[in-house]
């Protein structure tokens, strides 16, 4: 008899996994793959950023060097090599969390999970099959990528994600279906090895959860490093010619043509809960497939909670370890919280585009009044040692209040520099406070801190 059974062993399973262990509960972690770390560990977050961190590299080399006056002779890109770097990072971290969940006694258990009652849980793999009892069960089973109907996944031609981060070859010519974080970050890194990169968006704009101007500023930046984005553009159809994919995109009505080697569609991910046995024990998912759950992250089954990708609010990793963790203290009868309020995004290009809080179109959906301050990198000493000028910093703050609304960040290393902003909202910093604080000079966060001074008109440097 186990105190908590979690399926899926992804960020929001293991780290509540962990954590469950922590406080004292016997524990079991069911997952289907060999491999630990759920989509974000294997075929996500950790091998696309080991592949962008490998592609800036090879970039730099090629084109951004000449102006620190260091010149390079010819450079070649090793593509199997780079794979293998990538390949190499994620074994690691794999066998890192069988370490943790060893560590901590937590029994791994390899095999797909159907939940046959609230305490119940029904793991097959391959002929076996065992029976887990549980007191309560925590489902953390993530997401999967969209299909489009008119473009159906055939994993050479056209793809998702998982098979863009593993070409045996760079594409010459790449459409990217998309223009959400996951589309931008991968169309990133092969167009930094060589491929033409064309972005096809539904919308009128490209990362539209995130503030329209730095989303902007950043399709600016990224046309200037080659990609070419058609906005307000649908994906009707494909075929495969010759081995080349010819796609029909339609705009205003008017449909084109265009011919490349590889269409990778990146219009989002939706939660996974296929075989889970929901409908079973009377627990119905929305609309868009997500498990509805109390405050307490609790299903209409009171002993099955759910947390991640299958459950309403962003999906990004982070969130998902959250949730994972406050779950469990909730269970533990302690004071679990997630202050959604202050969940930072990140997309990983570059420059990065990072945030929290609200961007000015929700205040202003929301009736909120509130002040706007503004800081350049082109104005930041450090940024211009790194030669790294693109981008700016963005702070809201109540008109009232001055309490921190949405802080944004488009720049070298905002996934490194948004955690202060992030802190500063959960402790419910004003721009004031922000501004006070001494930050080391001379440092990317001072752009941070004269932002938040621009919220008063107050800028030093600008």
């Amino acid at each position: 008899m186990f105190d908590l059974v979690v399926i899926g062993a992804g960020p929001a399973g293991y780290v509540a996994a962990l954590r469950a262990a922590q406080l004292g509960m016997r524990v079991g972690c069911v997952e289907k793959e060999r491999a630990l770390g759920g989509t974000c560990l294997n075929i996500g977050c950790i091998p696309s950023k080991a592949l962008l961190d490998s592609s800036e590299r090879f970039y730099a080399l090629r084109r951004g060097l000449d102006v620190h006056g260091i010149k390079v002779g010819s450079v070649e890109l090793d593509l199997p090599a780079m794979l293998a770097r990538k390949d190499k990072v994620v074994k690691g971290l794999t066998q890192g969390i069988a370490g943790l969940l060893k560590r901590q006694k937590v029994e791994r258990v390899t095999g797909v999970a159907r939940l046959v009652a609230g305490d119940r849980v029904e793991v097959r793999a391959g002929a076996e099959t065992r029976q887990l009892s549980a007191r309560h069960v925590l489902i953390a089973t993530g997401s999967v990528p969209i299909g489009l109907p008119d473009l159906p996944f055939d994993g050479t031609h056209v793809v998702s994600s998982t098979e863009a981060l593993a070409f045996a070859r760079v594409p010459k010519r790449l459409l990217v279906v998309g223009g959400g974080a996951i589309g931008l970050e991968l169309g990133s890194v092969w167009a930094r090895l060589g491929a033409q990169v064309v972005v096809a968006e539904f919308m009128d704009r490209i990362v539209p959860t995130m503030d329209r101007k730095m989303g902007e500023q950043l399709q600016k930046v990224l046309q200037k490093q080659g990609l070419t984005f058609r906005l307000g553009t649908t994906a009707r159809a494909a075929r495969v010619e010759h081995g080349a994919v010819r796609v029909t995109l339609e705009s205003k009505g008017e449909r084109t043509e265009d011919l490349c080697d590889v269409v990778l569609v990146a219009v989002g991910r939706q939660p996974y809960t296929e075989g889970l046995g929901l409908e079973d024990i009377g627990i119905a998912v929305d609309e868009r497939g997500r498990i509805p759950v109390d405050e307490q992250y609790r299903t209409v089954v009171p002993s099955i909670s759910a947390v991640g990708d299958v459950i309403a609010g962003p999906m990004l990793a982070h969130k998902a370890q959250e949730e994972g963790v406050a779950a469990v203290e909730l269970m533990a009868g302690q004071p679990g919280h997630v202050n959604y309020a202050a969940v930072p995004n990140v997309v990983y290009t570059w420059p990065e585009l990072a945030s929290v809080g609200l961007t000015e179109e929700q205040a202003e959906s929301q009736g909120r009044a509130y002040r706007v301050g503004t800081f350049p990198f082109l104005a930041n000493g450090r940024a211009r040692c790194m030669d790294e000028t693109d981008g700016l910093v963005k702070v809201l703050a109540d008109a009232e209040t001055d309490r921190l609304l949405g802080l944004h960040i488009l720049g070298p290393r905002a996934s490194d520099l948004i955690a202060e902003a992030a802190v500063a909202m959960e402790f419910g910093a004003s721009a004031e406070d922000l501004a006070r604080s001494v930050h080391a000079h001379p440092t990317l966060p001072e752009a941070i801190k004269e932002a938040a001074l621009a919220v008063a008109d107050r800028a030093l440097h600008v």
